[in-house]
């Protein structure tokens, strides 16, 4: 069939590739080089206007003006999904004069037609392997409709919960971050789709929590916590990257010559492109810094921004900043340069045009939707569970499932942005009622008139089910507008009516299992001490709910660990486990200690935490040496046993503490983890590889030191690890 329609195709003048799926990436050597006269070559064809073109991306809806492809004067486009969209703009290039092809972006951050867990719900899994094929599977997908580029991943360091877009990052910790990060680099690009990594850079420092609001970093800092998963990305290959919306140190990052070119290209050696993000470049008025938009273009240009996504400043003000001799031909060219080799390395002016016949038939596949359930599965994180009451007991003959949130509002949106899906995702109660024994009832209401929880249905309905089970399973959380870009919020409770529905509940007299589907960590200090036990996701996507339903019905043994401490109250953040030692440490909590009069100092949930359905052990904790030279390497292994009956997954950390050297170090720092399985009874050492060069920090100029002394190592199942050892750092 595939035969017949490439023959088909060919008698209308053009070609059409069945998709087959192929990794992107940098080339080397002889084809690097020759893909470099190549851009010569081409840039030396091209007129002024041609290569503003190059710099201006354009996307679909009101304004979209595919005169522009056709002209030459467009380089890039993004949020088509629809195959056949996808197409005509492909189309639409080969009647441009050079016909260069275009680059397709989406934001396909965590699923395409398969949906996986938001990326934070990734990171909860600390399985990078599996994270990787998440992304390797999303960016499959999306090369089947013909995408070519995703937004993504985010890579921002974020300590502050009040920020809606956590949920696209992995955390507070910048080594679980900069792991991850690498392995959805790796994956995307694996799956054909070039990644973009953003928000270049310290986005997710706003000030109070505030989306696009000033960030105000410390060098040292930048260095030690922001900029590491940027590099990780880029030395996973990411051809491009996306610069941010704030203001970093007083200067906008979409100006900021000093991270995007001294940096990013000068230190770093990187050799892709930088777009602006969604309307940044015109934002430069706003921050104060241009008095029009031709100014603003100016000097985004020359400070490093390659490509102005849906900000049309580029495609109106450029070429006459050019002609004018404001911007240099020289500083345009090199722009140009940077898409065009992207475009090459891509291999885009080799590729046909998506096969529109082929793509839904690439959606959902039963691969895919493995890999979803395993990520979903391994994302759960198990809060509390008092009493054992997780996994549902053989005594429990009823269960009410009570939360709008439990039946998927609208499927097409979690399945299948452009149409393409062919499976619907499951609702909790059905999922229970497939895993649970015949002889258990399972009832369900809503409760809420829409899964955002702002408003009842029916909330004497609910409290009846719910009063007439054995189990009342409610599931809440953060859905519709409470959540993602332009959703900071001060209060981290609940939203809407869902507390007061959950004290209603919790008045039965039932035991409540709250499971929560939400894009950041809430303030759960009510429920911890209320409910009987407590599953956290981050919406687990395709295959969340049936995910939730094999853990609950204990077919799957929770192993997710927090990738982001869970605060008591709004009023301790930003809280994370690696903090700096005060002089006034926490001892007897007198008032001239460094302490809340009102909370405790610890998070509810501290990084690294997550209970199981088994019980883990750490024992005999050693390093190979006692001495170990600043350019060394020391193997550090413990023993870890299941103590249960239950075979089970167990997330080994490994931490460091330097207590003296030239600058305060943190109390805690994650410098491993490996998730191990283990058979019920059994007994695994777990050794870690630590090179003594990871062990060093920045200081105020942004130099990295290694300091000699003593290092004391953690190991355990979470920040709070308990099994120690020791050795130290020598000078070579």
């Amino acid at each position: 069939m595939i035969l017949r329609l490439f023959a088909a195709l060919l008698t209308c003048g053009f070609a059409t590739i069945a998709f087959a799926q192929q990794g992107v990436g940098w080339k080397t050597g002889p084809e690097a080089a020759a893909i470099e006269r190549k851009v010569d070559a081409l840039i030396g064809k091209m007129t002024l206007e041609e290569k503003v073109g190059q710099l201006h991306l354009s996307g679909r809806g009101e304004g979209f003006d595919i005169n522009q492809v056709k002209a030459g004067r467009m380089g890039a486009v993004m949020n088509f999904v629809v195959p056949q969209e996808v197409r005509q703009v492909q189309e639409a290039v080969r009647q441009s004069r050079l016909k260069i092809p275009l680059i397709i972006g989406l934001d396909a951050v965590h699923g395409f037609s398969t949906y996986f867990p938001l990326p934070l719900g990734q990171a909860a899994s600390w399985n990078p392997q599996l994270i990787e094929q998440a992304a390797y599977w999303t960016g499959r997908e999306a090369s089947a409709a013909g995408i070519n580029w995703t937004f993504a991943p985010m890579v921002d360091m974020s300590r502050d919960p009040r920020w809606g877009r956590v949920l696209e990052g992995a955390g507070e910790d910048v080594h679980l971050a900069s792991v991850v990060a690498a392995a959805r680099t790796s994956g995307y690009q694996r799956g054909g789709v070039a990644a973009s990594v953003k928000h270049f850079v310290g986005y997710g420092a706003g000030e109070a929590g505030r989306d696009y609001n000033s960030t105000w970093i410390p060098l040292s800092q930048l260095h030690d916590l922001h900029l590491p998963p940027f590099k990780a990305a880029f030395q996973a290959g990411a051809m491009t990257a996306m610069a941010a919306f704030n203001a970093l140190n007083g200067m906008p990052a979409t100006a900021h010559r000093g991270m995007l070119t001294d940096l990013l290209r000068g230190k770093w050696g990187f050799r892709g492109f930088v777009t602006s993000d969604f309307g940044s470049i015109t934002e430069l008025r706003l921050h104060g810094i241009a008095k029009d938009d031709a100014e603003a273009a100016r000097k985004a240009l020359l400070a490093g921004i390659d490509m102005d996504m849906m900000g049309d400043v580029y495609h109106k003000h450029l070429a006459n900043e050019v002609k004018a001799g404001r911007v240099p031909v020289k500083a345009l060219d090199e722009a140009v340069r940077r898409v065009l080799r992207v475009k090459y390395h891509l291999g885009l002016f080799e590729r046909g045009d998506v096969d529109v016949a082929a793509a839904p038939s690439l959606m959902q596949t039963e691969e895919a939707r493995k890999v979803a359930r395993q990520a979903a599965r391994e994302g759960v994180i198990l809060l509390k569970n008092d009493k054992a009451t997780l996994p549902i007991a053989p005594s429990v003959k009823s269960v009410a499932v009570i939360g709008a949130m439990a039946v998927p509002e609208d499927e097409r949106v979690w399945t299948d942005p452009a149409g393409l899906g062919r499976r619907l995702v499951q609702p909790l109660p059905d999922a229970l009622r497939e895993q649970l024994p015949a002889d258990v009832t399972v009832a369900y209401e809503p409760a809420f008139t829409r899964n955002c929880g702002t408003e009842f249905k029916d909330k004497e309905a609910a409290v009846k089910a719910a009063a007439a089970a054995d189990l009342v399973v409610a599931m809440l959380g953060e859905d519709c507008e409470f959540m993602g870009e332009g959703a900071s919020r001060t209060d981290l409770g609940l939203p809407g009516v869902q507390q007061e529905l959950l004290a209603a509940l919790v008045s039965t007299g039932k035991p409540v299992v709250l499971v929560l589907a939400t894009g950041r960590p809430l303030v759960l200090t009510w429920a911890d001490k209320h409910v009987a036990a407590i599953v956290q996701t981050f919406h687990g996507g395709t295959e969340g709910r049936a995910a939730i339903a094999e853990v609950l019905a204990g077919k799957v043994n929770p192993a997710g660990r927090v990738p982001m401490s869970f605060p008591r109250s709004v009023g301790q953040i930003p809280v994370y486990y690696d903090q700096l030692p005060t002089g006034r440490p926490q001892k007897i909590r007198q008032r001239y200690e460094s302490i809340f009069m009102d909370e405790a100092n610890e998070a509810l949930y501290p990084f690294g935490f997550g209970l199981s359905y088994s019980r883990f052990t750490y024992a005999n904790p050693r390093v190979s040496r006692e001495k170990v030279a600043m350019n060394g390497a020391v193997e550090i292994a413990v023993e870890v046993s299941n103590r249960s009956e239950r075979d089970g997954q167990e997330v080994a950390q490994l931490y460091v503490r330097q207590p003296v050297a030239e600058r305060s170090r943190p109390l805690r720092q994650l410098k491993g983890f490996e998730k191990v399985f283990l058979k019920a009874g059994e007994t695994k050492t777990v050794t870690f590889r630590l090179e003594a060069g990871t062990l060093g920090a920045h200081d105020d100029a942004g130099r990295y030191r290694i300091d000699p002394g003593l290092v004391e190592v953690y190991l355990g199942g979470s920040s709070l690890a308990e099994a120690k050892t020791r050795f130290e750092l020598t000078k070579p």
